[in-house]
């Protein structure tokens, strides 16, 4: 299948190309390339990289241009080729670390061009910012790297010496880059240029073993040959004394009193050789003179291409003007000693000068050179290789389709390269079949899909249809047909070569996201792009995200530490005082102690670790501990049943009216759906595209949908419901988009009429931004049928408020309604189709509970632009602040400012109006008129104020993609998933995001808030918002999630068993309704004939305690909740040694995965993990091996416990028929140590010696097959 590297592969073996590579390989020199659009820059950068066998360094005047013509370069030649060297965050002079995301593709680059043996060399692509900020000296990363090769010989004492002087930090479990672990004679570390940790396993002094693993799962991946540790840091932390020297001659005499603290207590860490967030600010102390640039590290014969550099040189004086301005406020302030080193170079410092040029420059310009420059660059040409810029459709799809056959037809390549890449084929064969070409498909069309993970993307094919149902005789009012635009023939067209011929097909469509299309005669070759065909880029980032894994029970105990709240399912609330060893008889185990009231304890074997869970209550209170002995935790856990089944049925009542009611079947996707979605801007990720197939099938069906979106701020949860309106109006059906408030109405309003525009319907909206005149015609024509999708607050739920005939409710945010109006919409809920979308994270463990009553899709993937918020937690600094909101000013961004109080809140304003002259500051909070609330939070959106200082009212409902700062004063005071919605405001665009939580330095922090303020630092995945919920019911407790009336409840039992009660109660009852529907079909099909809109008759309201008739009584035991318990006591010292797991946490996470294991070859695999994690087990972990692996088979074979005395083995059960004794007879007939009774074997210990734990599980095996 032909891909865009044909297209390369055609311009490198142009002749003209090939004679420019010529010249470029001679010597080093300056030279002009024009003219050539920056579209067509790529392609040829990709053909030249083919041509030339060094590495190419492509340097571009901004980080997102940077960005983009990575994604491009990685169309047109081999990905892997192309390594993207970003710049870090922080600008000069502030105290700010890079990222390790920044950190790590820094230094992958910087090994990548001391490896060059292997060939294809890389194509690195840096903004010119990246370029000035130093890095490591070529002798600085030499020193600093290990080699590793399986079977050298190494000391691994010297290798975590080595370790912790790079900057290395130790940690139980290796999850990070820049982490090391050491248990026994196993390494893992993580290189921060690694794409995976690194396990390393020793036998003595040699490296005996070398494999990458899943940080997630833990276990090992490849086996490696060899690898690089390179440093964790771009600063050298190993020369710690050349630094401390020079910091000690500087003059700080002039620091104010409070920044002078703060320098010296900075620089104790740094002689402590602690992590500190700021310590990239001291850098240059480390640096050997000024470090280096990357321009180091080229080899001689390296190519360096500037795009335009008149751009570049203008964005490296900015930066300068800007970091000196910087610089002499500070120092005037008394912020910066005066005889700081600059920390960056100058253009005229980094680049190489014209005199003495050290590798060949070649300035890509869209300008044609004439004569020789002034600036040294000498003119190339690219003779007949001329790019011309193509047509554009602007989302025309039928135009761009006549355009394309017309083209391709003619004998003309046509390459589309495009995210609607099926639709587009489809589009070009209907138009084929049209004009009587069935044959020459094959020989006209080829598409591929060019971009990762794409493949199986292809959009059903449709009929073709004027128009959509319920929209008949509508389309002449917004759609014409325009005539498609003619081919612009190309000159050169009679004379193709050889080269152009490797263009296979006359038209290829690729399924890719590219930067810009031309057209180039000299190839009889026009490419179109997202650009040309909507108007925008549609983006795809480079690398591909890891799929994070979902959360499970055991992530209940994960970091459980002594003194933590925990539940025994069956003795009640307990505190967890650690893991201890005990001696009962001759045999040693591990067990969990658990305090109850009055200094009551018991020991929990850590092969039960499954019966205790972390509790998690409903508000911040500690819980009572229960009294051992008497019935306290029996009558908690009866009334919980009670309160469970009540709300179960209060579920089950709704989804069986549902279930029984025939709504509206809405018929399946037509040609303007298609066209619909084909015009998104942006690329959907797999998540979104479930919910939409979801939402599809939910409203193709006769009974009423009532499907939850949940999904992050910004994942694309309003495209979803944008669909769903059109797939309704379509049908002829009205919409009504509720929404919690007015700015929010605003917002969705101005969506849905952009992205509709195209179509003949009409969408209105209700709020106080409409007079009342407005509001009263709008109502009327909605009564007529007149408007199809009404937007609006609560105020849509009013009584004159008539549709003609609803179909869908689009309900944002429920949980911020009142009760009156979610009684309404609970009432909506049986009559029409009901889609709800919410940010707020749920647990999933309750989304669990509630399967098959609520639908409901998850849109956890961020989209694919996104990137991380980057997240400090830092005591207030006037500096700091200013800082953050002057970086976003200058990148002509906006920040939020959240500070909850509002009768301070406009002292802050001023306060940040003295700090920050320039910036535009706005005010808002609650109490505020509705009408000037609104008046500020639209002139915000609009642009009009770069700061908003607000209280929480910004948590949800506003979307503002320019707003990429967010700044928490005081944040100990919020609850984590309040802190993660607030985020979640910023970082809704590809520009990186910055949230700071600030808190007063001189005031204590709660361990609590100390909590939520490391969780959400932790939090910084895309997606995280699932993590972030069940960290904040550790944290915070459940509060109102289930309702206040449920709270008591989940506070006595704790949410972990309340949830699986609620799942074991609604199960039950879902199964009572469904054969109740069931029942009343059968009955509905034998009756006489009905009218097709006739209702099923009401369903019988289940019940859990009334026993009605036609509903079976509940049984909620919440043993079986857990793994059946098997008594076993064997003569084996079992247990995990401290020796073999140091760390509790880790090891009690490995006794809850060993609890998990239910079978032989799931105890096996366990082996495998833990022998590859920790190596080879010493014999206390082998017997709990063996332990495992009987209590397995015991379980499978109905074992009810096995018993070791001093002269024998009893293994009991329930039933031994008489056939299984038979056959145990049969085959151990010869074995006098062996006795058969009715319930009952026994294993003679005497005779069996050593041999007794092959002979039990044989027995055990046969058992089980029986």
């Amino acid at each position: 299948m032909p891909t865009l590297s044909q297209i390369t592969a055609a311009l490198a073996a142009h002749p003209d190309l090939t004679d420019l590579a010529a010249t470029l390989g001679c010597a080093a020199g300056r030279w002009r390339v024009a003219p050539l659009p920056a579209a067509a820059r790529p392609p040829i950068v990709a053909a030249l990289a083919q041509l030339l066998d060094a590495p190419l360094l492509y340097l571009l005047p901004s980080p997102d241009a940077a960005l983009r013509v990575a994604e491009d370069l990685g169309q047109w030649c081999d990905a892997e080729r192309i390594l993207l060297y970003p710049a870090a965050d922080a600008l000069p002079y502030e105290h700010m670390s890079p990222g390790n995301q920044v950190l790590a593709a820094r230094l992958r680059v910087l090994h990548a061009l001391h490896t060059l043996e292997a060939a294809p060399k890389p194509i690195i692509v840096a903004p010119v910012k990246a370029l000035l900020q130093p890095t490591l000296t070529p002798a600085e990363l030499a020193e600093a790297t290990l080699r590793l090769q399986r079977g050298q010989q190494l000391n691994q004492d010297a290798l975590l010496r080595a370790l912790v002087t790079l900057g290395y930090r130790s940690h139980p479990t290796v999850e990070q880059q820049g982490e090391f672990v050491r248990r026994g004679d196993i390494v893992d570390l993580w290189p921060l240029a690694a794409e995976l940790p690194l396990r390393l396993e020793f036998f003595g002094d040699e490296l005996d073993n070398l494999r990458c693993f899943d940080p997630e799962t833990q276990r090992s991946a490849a086996r490696l040959a060899s690898a690089l540790i390179g440093p964790p840091h771009e600063i050298p932390l190993w020369k710690r004394e050349t630094a401390l020297a020079r910091l000690a001659e500087l003059d700080c005499s002039a620091l104010r009193p409070e920044a002078l603290a703060e320098w010296q207590e900075n620089i104790a860490r740094i002689e402590h050789g602690l992590r500190f967030e700021g310590r990239a600010f001291y850098a240059p102390f480390f640096r050997a003179g000024s470090g280096a640039t990357l321009l180091a590290h080229l080899p001689a014969n390296a190519t360096v291409l500037l795009s335009e550099v008149q751009f570049l040189v203008q964005h490296a004086t900015a930066l300068h003007d800007h970091a000196a301005d910087q610089r002499a406020r500070q120092i005037e302030a008394g912020e910066l000693p005066a005889a700081f080193p600059r920390p960056y170079f100058l253009w005229e410092e980094a680049m190489p000068p014209a005199t003495q040029p050290a590798c060949t420059l070649v300035d890509l310009s869209n300008n044609a050179p004439t004569t020789m420059l002034e600036d040294g660059f000498r003119p190339l040409s690219l003779g007949e290789l001329q790019f011309m810029p193509p047509e554009l459709f602007g989302g025309q799809f039928r135009r761009l389709v006549e355009a394309i056959v017309t083209r391709s037809t003619n004998g003309q390549h046509v390459v589309a390269v495009t995210n609607q890449a099926a639709r587009l084929q489809e589009l070009v064969e209907q138009a084929l079949s049209e004009r009587g070409l069935e044959g020459r498909k094959q020989e006209v069309v080829s598409r591929t899909d060019a971009s990762r993970g794409l493949e199986g993307r292809k959009q059903e094919v449709v009929s073709r249809t004027d128009a959509s149902r319920g929209l008949e005789g509508r389309k002449q009012e917004v759609v014409s047909r325009t005539d498609a635009s003619t081919s612009r023939v190309s000159p050169h067209a009679s004379r193709i070569t050889h080269h152009a011929s490797r263009l296979t097909h006359p038209f290829q469509v690729h399924h890719a996201t590219i930067d810009g299309g031309w057209e180039l005669p000299a190839l009889n070759l026009v490419l179109y792009s997202d650009v040309e065909i909507f108007g925008l880029r549609q983006r795809r980032p480079l690398g591909q995200r890891r799929k994070r894994s979902g959360e499970d029970r055991s992530a209940f105990l994960r970091g459980l530490k002594v003194g933590d709240y925990v539940v025994h399912i069956e003795h009640g609330i307990a505190r967890y005082n650690g893991l201890i060893r005990r001696t009962v008889g001759e045999i040693e185990r591990e067990y969990l102690v658990l305090a109850y009231a009055a200094s009551d304890k018991i020991y929990v074997p850590v092969d039960q670790v499954d019966r205790v869970t972390r509790y998690i209550g409903s508000g911040d209170g500690e819980p009572t501990l229960t009294r051992l002995g008497t019935q306290d935790w029996e009558r908690a856990k009866r009334k919980a049943r009670a309160a469970v089944e009540d709300m179960a049925e209060e579920l089950l009542k709704l989804y069986a009216q549902r279930q029984l009611k025939h709504g509206h079947a809405f018929g399946p996707d037509g040609e303007w759906q298609h066209e619909l979605e084909a015009a998104f801007p942006f690329i959907e990720t797999d998540d979104q595209l479930r919910a939409v197939g979801d939402v599809k099938a939910d409203m193709e069906q006769h009974i009423p949908m009532d499907r939850l979106i949940c999904g992050d701020v910004g994942f694309g949860k309003t495209e979803v419901a944008l669909r769903a309106a059109f797939k309704a109006v379509q049908d002829g059906k009205q919409v009504a988009v509720l929404v919690p408030t007015t700015v929010l109405a605003q917002q969705h309003y101005d969506t849905f009429t952009k992205r509709l525009a195209a179509f003949p319907l009409r969408v209105q909206m209700l709020s106080r931004f409409r007079s009342t005149k407005e509001q009263d015609e709008i109502i009327r024509a909605l009564a007529k049928g007149q408007v199809d999708i009404l937007i609006g607050t609560h105020r849509l739920l009013s009584r004159d408020v008539q549709f003609r005939d609803l179909g869908l409710v689009i309900v944002d945010e429920e949980q911020r309604f009142g009760v009156r109006h979610k009684e309404r919409l609970k009432q909506l809920r049986t009559e029409v189709d009901v889609l709800t979308l919410t940010a707020t994270p749920i647990p999933r463990t309750l989304h669990m509970a509630m399967a098959g009553i609520r639908d409901l899709s998850v849109i956890d993937t961020p989209p694919e632009d996104r990137v991380p918020i980057k997240t400090y937690v830092l005591p207030y600094s006037d500096q700091l602040i200013r800082e953050a909101i002057e970086r976003e000013i200058e990148r002509e961004g906006q920040v939020y400012f959240v500070h909850n109080r509002v009768h301070s809140i406009y002292h802050i304003a001023n306060r940040l109006r003295g700090l920050i002259p320039e910036a535009r500051i706005a005010v808002g909070h609650g109490q505020m008129a509705d009408s000037e609330l609104e008046r500020v939070m639209l002139a915000f959106f609009e642009g009009r104020y770069d700061v908003l200082v607000s209280t929480t009212i910004i948590e949800s409902g506003l979307d503002v993609p320019n707003a990429n700062t967010i700044i928490i004063d005081d944040a100990t005071h919020y609850g984590l998933a309040q802190l993660y919605q607030l985020r979640g405001r910023v970082g809704r665009s590809s520009n990186r995001a910055y949230a700071y939580l600030l808190y007063k330095q001189d005031k204590p922090m709660t361990p609590e808030a100390q909590a939520r303020l490391e969780a959400i630092q932790e939090a910084t995945e895309l997606g995280a918002g699932f993590r972030v919920a069940m960290r904040d019911l550790e944290i915070r407790g459940t509060g109102n999630l289930l309702g206040s009336e449920q709270s008591g409840h989940i506070a006595a039992i704790g949410f972990d068993l309340y949830t699986r009660l609620l799942e074991q109660a609604v199960g039950q009852l879902k199964q009572q309704v469904d054969a109740q529907r069931n029942t009343a079909k059968a009955i509905q099909r034998e009756a006489p004939a009905q009218p097709a809109n006739a209702e099923l008759p009401e369903p019988t309201k289940p019940s859990g305690r009334s026993g009605t008739k036609g509903s079976a009584k509940l049984i909620l035991n919440e043993k079986i909740l857990v793994s059946p318990l098997v008594t076993l006591d064997l003569p084996l010292t079992a247990y995990l040694p401290t020796s073999y797991i140091s760390d509790d946490q880790v090891r009690l996470a490995v006794y809850q995965r060993m609890v998990e294991a239910q079978t032989s070859a799931e105890v096996r695999a366990l082996r495998n993990e833990i022998e590859d994690r920790f190596g080879p087990p010493p014999a206390e972990a082998l017997h709990l091996l063996i332990w495992l692996q009987i209590k397995a088979l015991a379980l499978q074979a109905g074992v009810s416990s096995i018993v070791a005395t001093n002269n024998e083995f009893t293994i009991r059960l329930p039933v031994l028929s008489e056939s299984t004794r038979e056959r145990l007879r049969r085959n151990y007939r010869r074995d006098s140590a062996i006795k058969i009774g009715p319930q009952f074997l026994r294993l003679d210990r005497y005779h069996l010696g050593e041999r007794w734990i092959e002979k039990l599980i044989s027995i055990l095996e046969v058992l089980k097959s029986s």
